[in-house]
């Protein structure tokens, strides 16, 4: 027989102090799958989402805008974009550019069908 749990108890952070903790690290320029990282591995959680909130929700409940995965393609694109100017004969560069641009395709289909 399966035991149930109660919502996280083992989980020292309390939500107030997760959201503090988020909303900084969001000031400091991480990305919310960064500061998912960064709460597994310096606060020992897991995932924000057993507190009761996704990072990305937490950070528009504290009215600061997060990036959408688009937008960081797109800059990374941008970037690449910029590198393939220079140098012409990298092409694992334009590789790269070129999964950017299905993942942006992909984005964009999810976006509509949504």
């Amino acid at each position: 027989m399966v035991e149930e749990k109660a919502n996280a108890d083992w989980i020292k952070v309390k939500p107030a102090e997760l959201e503090k903790i988020i909303v900084d690290l969001h000031k400091e320029g991480n990305t919310p799958a960064k500061i998912g990282t960064i709460l597994r591995d310096k606060h020992g959680v897991p995932k924000a989402k057993l507190l009761g909130k996704r990072i990305t929700q937490i950070l528009i409940d504290n009215k600061e805008n997060p990036k959408t995965e688009k937008a960081f393609v797109v800059e990374k694109m941008e970037y690449l974009s910029k590198h393939i100017g220079k140098h012409k004969h990298d092409y694992t560069s334009k590789r790269s550019f070129t999964k950017k641009q299905w993942v942006v395709n992909k984005l964009d289909k999810q976006a509509a069908a949504q």
